[in-house]
């Protein structure tokens, strides 16, 4: 099931990673100073995980992209 944390270690690694195998990631919600991003099955369909961060590279790294798709 889908859990929401605080923080995540190295989020920038994470969206890499899921990427990386084909899987699909998406904003969920954006602040100035905070992102909440949503992972999701290849499909794009089922949610896997979620986490908030306001990881400065995190946020680079999206800059105005929406989704791993974009």
């Amino acid at each position: 099931m889908a859990h929401e944390s605080s923080e995540t270690p190295d989020p920038v690694a994470i969206l890499r990673r899921w990427e990386d195998s084909g899987a699909v990631w998406r904003v969920l919600n954006r602040r100035d100073d905070r992102v909440t991003v949503v992972l999701y099955q290849c499909t794009g369909g089922e949610e896997v995980d979620r986490f908030t961060s306001g990881d400065p590279d995190l946020l680079r790294f999206l800059g105005d992209r929406r989704s791993s798709e974009d």
